[in-house]
């Protein structure tokens, strides 16, 4: 696999360091909010004026106000003084701690609501001009934004177009309307000419 013309296992530890990447289950530590964010940092190492960030980016702020001790409250083993939905809100903001160049969904929003699902995806692409999002959902509604979308059935790519193509066409995964099946999908940026760059993958 080449980036840029360049073939990532030259340096694989140097481009895992520029991925983000956020799955539908994410693990957290029983220790606070920020230490979850800042995943593997002493804390005398964390950027507090980043962890802010994380959180505004992902949508936590509210969370974050309402807890007793902000970002410094504790959440539990696993996360469980908090809801699914925060959890995985926490996991993105973990990724965009990061600042990663490109920032892989997994099924990363699967627990939220779709009003703070598109709200997140707004403030996402609205900011982060320079970093490439790769994503898997189940609602094909989170996939409407992207540039390109792939389909694949049975392992074998079957189709490809934009969202109102392939919606318009009503073929596959499409044919059942939004509330489809599974996908993945890619928010262009200005990375560069990766080899899957503007496109999605819908199973």
């Amino acid at each position: 696999m080449t980036v840029d013309g360049a073939d990532i296992r030259t340096d694989l530890p140097a481009w895992q360091r520029r991925l983000g990447v956020v799955s539908q289950s994410c693990f957290l530590l029983d220790a606070s909010l920020a230490r979850n964010i800042a995943f593997g940092l002493p804390d005398d190492r964390v950027d507090r004026a980043r962890l802010t960030d994380a959180v505004r980016r992902a949508r936590l702020e509210e969370l974050v106000d309402a807890l007793p001790e902000g970002l410094d409250t504790v959440v539990g083993e696993r996360g469980v003084r908090i809801s699914g939905g925060q959890r995985q809100r926490v996991a993105i903001a973990r990724a965009l701690y990061r600042r990663p160049r490109v920032l892989i969904f997994d099924e990363a929003t699967s627990w939220l609501d779709t009003v703070t699902e598109r709200e997140l995806l707004d403030t996402l692409l609205a900011e982060l001009g320079d970093c490439t999002i790769v994503m898997t959902a189940h609602r094909l509604q989170t996939l409407r934004r992207c540039d390109h979308v792939v389909v694949v059935d049975g392992g074998r790519i079957t189709d490809r177009g934009t969202f109102a193509g392939l919606a318009e066409r009503g073929v596959g995964v499409f044919a059942a309307g939004p509330d489809g099946s599974d996908g993945w999908a890619i928010q262009d940026s200005n990375l560069g000419p990766l080899p899957y760059q503007r496109s999605a993958l819908t199973d």
